[in-house]
């Protein structure tokens, strides 16, 4: 494992052995990045300017045309980078040869009663092979401490390891995101998004670079909009009610596509429910991505491509719990969450077994994941004896669970599926990789056809395995 330098090591770095000049700005609570800077010494051989524009209206004349918008946004990180980055090139750009880069936060730290969450935006231009077209550095940050001068001080370490990584490895942006913890930990700093761009970057997929938040644990979850573009938790569900609905999805077949169809049919019912306040996701567990004890990157690709295909939003999780997931779902300000699931992964959540952790057991993780704002839409099953589709009735369930059941039934916290037609339930996930793998073209009648025609024009998911195994076989 390679030394990690310490904040002051890191600063004393960018000050005396980097190439770079440039501007630093902090507004919020974010003021801590340039005083790093100043108090390792050799200062003023790397910083050509630092300002705090604090007041708002300062902040709106320097960065947004005098308009009011929101301070603690993206959209705003992303002016503030490119001011001061242009700001250095009209002034600098031929009295001074070093290279350039720019970097700016916007963060809202604990207020006074502590009543809001820590977090904010921070970003870097560095300049690469070309001076005048930067390669810039994105990310999101929630701050876990609670007091805030500790938010402070790690904020500016933070911006520092931003600092570090991208004047010293902006050639690959997977080291710099493995170095913005560097000093920090989990519980302190959570980094929930990452977005990279440039003229150097062209090779950087947005999407591998989150995957990888979620692996190296520095975030439980990352969200793709029905474009595919990585999208920031917290603005992505502001206000906003949600289905989701966990799977493989490898491919994402016919049947799936139909449970979300009639679970959207169901919400629409939802007095709360309007078309452009709600977002159905298609929820990946980490572990279902992990082939051979290895993330595979490019098989979460072609998942998360089909399912943009279908218009589909994805969310990719390190949770197995449910009632963990709707825990996450809880810290921001939705309205409702509609959890699709079919009868046997219920079973398993009503396995008191899974639960010889919980000192309440299998009551504490119900009450957990039953909050106020969340229902289960439940979708029946094939008896495996009989071919038959069995809706859930209260026999299936044991004496001990039945009243259980019962309950969430009865206060309709659980809502059973029923418009969907037994010949749907014909092939299984399994079945269906066996066709993909046999170069079957009946794969077309339990896919969408644009799934299946992507598929077999990629040869994705080892399509056509088998069929190349056996013509092996036959000329031995």
């Amino acid at each position: 494992m390679a030394n990690i330098l310490s904040t002051k090591e890191k600063s004393v770095r960018i000050n005396i052995d980097s190439k770079y000049y440039g501007a630093i700005a902090e507004i919020g609570g974010g003021q801590e990045t340039a005083r790093h800077l100043f108090q390792a010494g050799g200062a003023s051989e790397t910083v050509a300017k630092s300002i705090s524009a604090y007041d708002k209206l300062f902040s709106d004349h320097f960065y947004n045309q005098g308009q009011p918008s929101r301070y603690v946004a993206e959209e705003r990180v992303m002016k503030m980078v490119d001011c001061e980055y242009n700001e250095l090139i009209e002034i600098l750009d031929k009295k001074n040869f070093q290279k350039f880069f720019a970097f700016a936060n916007t963060v809202e730290t604990l207020n006074f009663m502590k009543t809001n969450q820590g977090s904010g935006w921070l970003g870097i231009a560095v300049e690469g092979t070309d001076r005048y077209k930067p390669n810039k550095f994105f990310i999101h940050v929630k701050l876990h401490e609670n007091d805030t001068l500790l938010q402070q001080y790690s904020l500016g370490a933070l911006g520092i390891n931003l600092i570090h990584g991208g004047l010293f490895q902006w050639a690959d942006p997977r080291n710099v995101l493995m170095s913005l913890l560097d000093n920090l930990g989990v519980d302190r700093v959570e980094v929930d998004y990452i977005y990279v761009e440039g003229p150097d970057m062209g090779w950087v997929d947005n999407r591998i670079l989150n995957l990888m938040l979620v692996s190296n644990n520095m975030t439980p979850a990352i969200m793709f909009d029905e474009r595919g573009k990585v999208q920031q938790p917290s603005d992505m569900l502001y206000k906003k009610n949600v289905l989701l609905m966990r799977g493989n999805f490898r491919p994402i077949n016919n049947l799936g596509i139909k449970f979300i169809e009639d679970s959207l049919a169901i919400f629409k019912r939802d007095e709360d429910y309007k078309p452009d306040n709600t977002i159905a996701f298609c929820e990946i567990s980490l572990n279902s991505l992990i082939q051979n004890e290895k993330l595979d990157e490019m098989d979460f690709l072609h998942r998360v491509d089909l399912l943009n295909m279908m218009g589909q939003s994805v969310m990719i999780s390190q949770f197995t719990r449910f009632f963990k997931l709707v825990n996450y779902f809880g810290q921001f300000k939705m309205i409702k969450l509609r959890i699709v699931l079919g009868m046997p992964t219920f079973d398993k959540i009503l396995d008191e077994s899974n639960y010889t952790d919980l000192r309440g057991g299998l009551l504490q993780a119900i009450g957990a994941l039953f909050q106020d704002n969340v229902k289960v839409y439940l979708y029946p099953y094939i008896d495996t004896n009989t071919g038959e589709v069995v809706y859930p009735q209260d026999a299936h369930f044991s004496e001990s669970n039945k009243l259980l059941w019962q309950y969430l039934n009865l206060t309709k916290k659980i809502l059973i599926l029923k418009s969907i037609p037994s010949k749907s339930f014909e092939i299984s996930s399994v079945q269906v990789n066996k066709l993909i793998e046999d170069a079957d073209d009946s794969l077309v009648n339990y896919v969408p056809e644009k799934v299946f025609n992507h598929i077999r024009q990629n040869k994705l998911f080892g399509y056509g395995k088998n069929k190349l195994e056996l013509d092996s076989a036959e000329l031995i």
